[in-house]
């Protein structure tokens, strides 16, 4: 009899790993049966996780270390053994505001686009004001990231609120706010609609963002350990699948269905596929990576990540730095799961759990304890790197 697990999903395409497990068997072969919950928020889906009316979540990465940390609510804590997929968001625009900001065609650099708008906003003549999906999103984090280095002070030069995901294109189209920075196919969705232009993506600024995770509270994470290693597994080649070319249409008519993404097949599958509409009727562009959801160590939950979400939230939340809870937030990550449930299959597994974050240049093979492992670039925009064991001196360098 299969062991069944309820989980929970925001309407995204990085939702796609445990979606495909379940469509195409990956979940059956490891003896689980899967049950999705669709939710608006990603409050919603939290609060379903922490009250147990679900088992695992698709989830904000920064948001399973709030979460723990009790930042804004009391502290429970959550374990990720899996990250759900890299980068995938991008920055879009009104129409006026990309007029004055990225005014050539295709992507814009990240400090020249970044340059313009700090000019703009100078003189602007009220703030501009930019839409995130959440207080604890990588977006956020990015966001900040991004216009910070380019001399822009968030919270004093712009303002940034927060908006669901499905709703960001209405909000952008209805002139509440002047940007958004949002995960696929909403970005796409407000191309389309003519309601303003993509700038930028949010692997401009990191070229290997860590972004969503499955999330699984850490007491029901003991308590299925076996299943959610099983699960580990399934996604693992759910991955495999979704990134082969052959499989793209497939995929990309699946998660639009109604139950998962619900929005138009063409424009999942532009994300699919690393190709983005930045104008409503231009050319696609390819944006290598755009998406990053299995190679290399794409799904390896890398406690260096963990420790560079922590150094923002410090940053931005004015909370300090505290060694004890960077240990915590650190610890939030789990790649002692991730190698239990893969060891011995054939997956390349990281010889260690942590690496200095943005340090490579160029595709660099690492040390492994299984298969072979090439990573690829992972640059910030500003040259910066980030190494977890120097967190405070890194918090001091920053702007």
């Amino acid at each position: 009899m299969s062991e069944r697990l309820k989980i929970g999903f925001l309407p995204l395409v990085d939702a796609a790993l445990p979606i495909l497990a379940h469509e195409h068997g990956f979940a059956a072969e490891q003896g689980l049966a899967l049950e999705f919950v669709r939710d608006l928020s990603w409050a919603t889906v939290l609060d379903r996780l922490l009250y147990g009316h679900s088992d695992a979540a698709h989830m904000l990465a920064p948001l399973a270390i709030a979460t723990t940390l009790g930042i804004g609510r009391p502290a429970r804590s959550l374990s990720v053994p899996f990250v759900l997929g890299l980068n995938g968001n991008a920055i879009t625009v009104s129409n006026a505001l990309a007029d004055r900001i990225q005014p050539e065609a295709g992507l814009g650099n990240a400090v020249d686009v970044g340059a313009r708008l700090k000019t703009a906003v100078a003189g602007h003549g009220r703030k501009p004001r930019f839409g995130v999906v959440h207080r604890h999103s990588s977006h956020n984090y990015m966001l900040r990231y991004w216009l910070a280095a380019c001399g822009v002070q968030p919270d004093r030069d712009v303002e940034i609120v927060t908006i669901a995901p499905p709703f960001a294109a209405d909000a952008l189209a209805a002139e509440e706010i002047d940007g958004i920075c949002v995960g696929e196919p909403w970005s796409s969705v407000a191309v389309e609609r003519g309601a303003g232009r993509i700038v930028l993506t949010t692997a401009q600024i990191w070229r290997r963002g860590v972004e969503k995770v499955l999330a699984v509270p850490t007491a029901r994470l003991e308590e299925k350990r076996g299943a959610i290693e099983r699960l580990v597994i399934a996604m693992r080649k759910a991955g495999e699948h979704f990134v082969d070319p052959a499989n793209w249409e497939t995929n990309a008519a699946i998660l639009a269905r109604t139950e998962y993404v619900g929005a138009d097949p063409a424009l999942i599958l532009r994300a699919i596929s690393d190709r983005l509409r930045l104008v409503q009727g231009g050319a696609l562009v390819h944006f290598p990576d755009f998406m990053f959801q299995y190679r290399e160590a794409a799904n390896f939950p890398w406690v260096s990540q963990a420790a560079w979400l922590y150094a923002q939230m410090v940053r931005w939340e004015g909370m300090g730095f505290d060694p004890d809870a960077a240990r915590t937030a650190m610890g939030v990550f789990r790649p002692d799961v991730y190698r239990a449930a893969l060891t011995g299959r054939n997956s390349p597994l990281p010889g260690a759990s942590s690496k200095v974050e943005g340090g490579i240049g160029m595709p660099l093979g690492v040390g492994a304890a299984q298969g072979t492992l090439v990573m690829s670039p992972d640059r910030f925009f500003d040259g910066k790197t980030f190494d977890p064991e120097r967190l405070e001196d890194y918090l001091a360098s920053l702007p």
